[in-house]
């Protein structure tokens, strides 16, 4: 991979990783670099479930592709905030 395609990746993955918290309700408690790393990942997982699935690859934009990255992310985020919150513990107000 060249660093067209890195940049690229962190890109796409920043766009699908704000892309999947946008639509989770609610706040998350993950910074942006997670975000980002979540996204990437979702980017990856979805694309191969999407060629898995037989989704053809066109020269635009491929949106049931997008579809299947922007849920993965959204679960990704998810799953994230949910051990995020969980290792962090409760806090109480005395």
């Amino acid at each position: 991979m060249n660093i067209t395609g890195i940049v690229t990746a962190i890109v796409i993955g920043a766009i699908i990783g704000a892309l999947g918290r946008f639509l989770l309700p609610g706040r998350q408690p993950i910074g942006c670099l997670l975000t980002v790393i979540v996204g990437i990942v979702a980017a990856l997982i979805g694309t191969a479930i999407a060629q898995q699935v037989g989704v053809a690859t066109t020269n635009g934009i491929d949106w049931i592709e997008l579809v299947f990255q922007i849920g993965l992310a959204v679960i990704g985020v998810a799953i994230v905030a949910a051990i995020r919150r969980g290792r962090g513990g409760r806090r109480y107000e005395r």
